[in-house]
């Protein structure tokens, strides 16, 4: 490489220094899984993680692995650009790697089962439960079940049905004085995936499949039942959507939501709780599946029920679930007027350590304020009951110019979006449905308002998504700021999106496709410089995954000159950190607990200059390069600041962190410092400020009424 002139040769391009992306996502699947194992958890948020992990690896083999197969199909064999693994190598990878995850995943269900007992809790078939109660389940079943099932027999005259995705399914072998036969029976989406029945301070919990099994005879009269066992098939969902030449993307993602149902089988699941020799070969054959494609678990299918499990008992056994921890006022905005506060000056929000109520009263505000003339705004996912989509509403309907873009193709969500753009097309709204086969994930809104006869653009800017529900479980950080040169950057970015003009110049914010990565490009090299000039080089990232090989080389070369790297990544991590004359400045820390990890902040040292960037972007080739994402500087000293003390906490971390091994697995940090969770010193920070807070309005209220008092005396 040739750098100043010089021609350096840096240690690059063997496999060795690279993971794969699709068995470093299993690595991150299995730090979720291992929080159901931390007993600093409460009992049953150890199940809500099972949960997690297995609506993980739902999406997971429906995008990622049905993408694979995808090439497969298509005698697509090169070989991807990290660690060379072709995509049939990384099939059969994923297939050995997740088994073992797989196996963990049941064993600790199996044993947090046994736990729950000491509680009074029990998971049980129906020919296990009290007498009473097993009589309930079968009048359940008459009553409730039976009449919304269908029987499906299965020869020359009935096909093997279509089956929905994900869904459970029971298979049934039957047989009479005629032969042998076979049949499915779908559990229907509209019965209870379970049964809680309570009697003397126990509680026991009862499967459908399994009173299906149970009473499945009186489906079939006349036959004997041979065997019954549940199954479920995962479809691919990794389907092209066809913008070219499409006249109406609504209507286009509408057509593209059937097809989806459609997809091709990518994975069998078999409940062998009853035998253990079941192969599900029948099926197999069926689904034109390999034996690497099925997966046997001694315990119940679709363990995702477990967030309903919690839900439902969470009221019954309060002190199994984490203390309950209420969002706080923002720091830098405590309970002032956020348009007043934005005037004087800048606001940084921290969520869910600070409440996402002002971002909702900042559009609401706006909505009902008649000196604001237009609400601009970006949408990627939204709650089911949106506050800010009815306050958008509102405000086209009192007369103000609302643009909006929501991103059509935010995937598992498009069915969701279409039916947000609907509401505010109806509801007068200037709707915008995207770029052409560019995904709009920035999270920026943009109010104009009159104040004292001059326009002012207050604008936020965030890493994650306009969605109140999520905000509650998500970190995430925004600023709220009246900076005139970023209000043109705004302005000029809505109509970039709307109109027909080339990408304009912007003054402070970068945005992706290409600019953002070549920004890092840009001061990971100056980086290196003032390395080289002073000696204290160092770069903090952290972010959801780290896949950009270009990225990754530049950070690889950093440390190879030197330059001290900490990379605090949740998810994907491409680059193997610690490897010695590789990247043994790197250090890659995951943190996984309470909340989800989402901030992405952005960190260069440049020998005191501190430039500090926060972004909706991770450092992902689809997010510089395929998505419209926007990169904002943190320009205000007590933010700057305030950032640099939380990236040292998140390092600090000894209690939900993990550290990357040179081989790319991970393990928890060890040391013989007190225990410290960068989350739970976050939300206590968060308490601490709420009651300094409110301390110093009480106070300055006393001595209002004591001057009032001194004047009148």
């Amino acid at each position: 490489m040739v750098i100043g002139g010089m021609t350096v040769e840096y240690k690059l391009d063997d496999k060795a220094y690279y993971d794969n992306r699709e068995l470093s996502w299993l690595r991150f699947n299995y730090r979720v899984l291992e929080e159901a194992i931390d007993t600093h958890n409460p009992l049953l948020e150890r199940f809500k993680f099972l949960a997690i992990t297995s609506s993980n690896l739902d999406e997971f083999f429906m995008v990622r692995v049905g993408g694979l197969k995808d090439q497969v199909k298509m005698n697509y064999h090169e070989p991807e650009n990290k660690t060379k693994m072709t995509p049939v190598e990384q099939l059969e990878n994923i297939s050995e790697l997740n088994r073992q995850n797989c196996e963990t995943q049941y064993n600790i269900f199996n044993d947090l089962k046994s736990e729950l007992e000491h509680y009074g809790i029990y998971f049980r078939r129906p020919e296990d439960l009290p007498d009473e109660f097993k009589a309930e389940t079968d009048d359940i079943f008459d009553r409730e079940i039976f009449p919304s099932l269908t029987p499906l027999g299965i020869d020359a005259y009935r096909p093997f049905p279509k089956l929905m995705n994900k869904k459970i399914n029971i298979f049934v072998d039957l047989s009479n004085e005629l032969g042998a036969q076979t049949a499915i029976v779908q559990l229907p989406t509209i019965i209870e995936r379970f049964y809680t029945f309570h009697d003397d301070g126990r509680t026991y919990v009862v499967l459908s499949e399994d009173i299906i099994i149970r009473n499945v005879d009186k489906l079939f009269k006349g036959y004997n039942i041979d065997r019954t066992f549940a199954f479920r098939i995962t479809r691919n969902a990794d389907l092209t959507i066809h913008e070219e030449g499409a006249q109406d993307l609504l209507i286009e993602i509408e057509r593209f939501l059937k097809e989806r149902t459609k997809g091709a089988a990518v994975r069998l699941e078999l409940d062998i709780r009853d035998n253990n020799t079941i192969n599900g070969s029948f099926l197999r054959e069926e689904l034109a599946l390999g034996e690497e494609d099925v997966y046997k678990f001694d315990g119940p299918l679709d363990l995702t029920f477990l967030f309903e499990f919690v839900s439902k008992l969470k009221d019954r056994h309060p002190n199994l679930t984490y203390p309950p921890f209420e969002p706080q006022s923002p720091k830098f905005l405590g309970t002032d007027n956020i348009y007043e506060r934005a005037l004087k000056e800048d606001i940084f929000l921290h969520h869910p350590f600070e409440s996402f109520q002002p971002i909702v009263d900042f559009v609401k505000a706006a909505a009902e304020d008649p000196d604001v003339l237009a609400i601009k705004q970006t949408l990627y996912r939204v709650s089911s009951d949106s506050p800010i989509i009815g306050a958008l509403k509102e405000a086209s309907e009192n007369g103000k110019q609302v643009s909006v873009l929501v991103e059509l193709k935010a995937r598992f969500d498009e069915e969701s979006n279409v039916h947000w753009a609907k509401e505010l097309e109806d509801a007068g709204c200037h709707v915008i449905y995207g770029m052409n086969y560019l995904k709009t994930h920035s999270k920026i809104t943009l109010v104009i308002k009159r104040v004292k006869n001059t326009l002012v653009r207050f604008v936020h800017l965030g890493t994650g998504n306009y969605n109140d529900s999520t905000a509650k479980l998500y970190t995430d950080m925004g600023i709220i700021t009246t900076d005139p040169k970023i209000g043109d950057d705004a302005i000029n970015f809505f109509n970039y999106l709307s109109g027909y003009s080339l990408k304009p110049e912007y003054n402070s914010l970068h945005v992706a496709p290409f600019e953002i990565r070549d920004l890092f490009d840009d001061y990971i090299d100056k980086e290196i410089r003032f390395h080289k000039a002073h000696g204290n080089g160092y770069i903090f990232a952290k972010m959801n995954s780290l896949t950009d090989k270009k990225i990754i080389d530049k950070l690889l070369i950093a440390s190879q000159e030197g330059v001290k790297i900490d990379l605090v990544i949740r998810g994907i991590c491409c680059l193997k950190s610690g490897i010695p004359g590789v990247s043994e400045n790197i250090r890659v820390v995951s943190v996984v607990g309470r909340y989800l990890e989402h901030t992405r902040i952005y960190y260069f040292h440049h020998n005191g200059g501190d430039k500090m960037f926060l972004s909706s972007a991770d450092m992902m080739t689809r997010n510089m390069i395929k998505r419209v994402e926007i990169l904002f500087p943190v320009n205000d000293r007590r933010f700057i600041e305030e950032l640099k003390d939380i990236n040292a906490l998140y390092l600090a971390d000894n209690k939900k962190a993990r550290l990357q091994n040179p081989d790319g697995t991970y393990a928890y940090v060890k040391n013989d410092l007190p225990l410290i969770s960068a989350q739970e010193e976050l939300m206590r920070r968060a308490l601490k400020v709420n009651r300094e807070q409110i301390e110093e309005k009480e106070n300055y209220l006393l001595t209002r009424i004591r001057n009032r008092f001194k004047k009148n005396s």
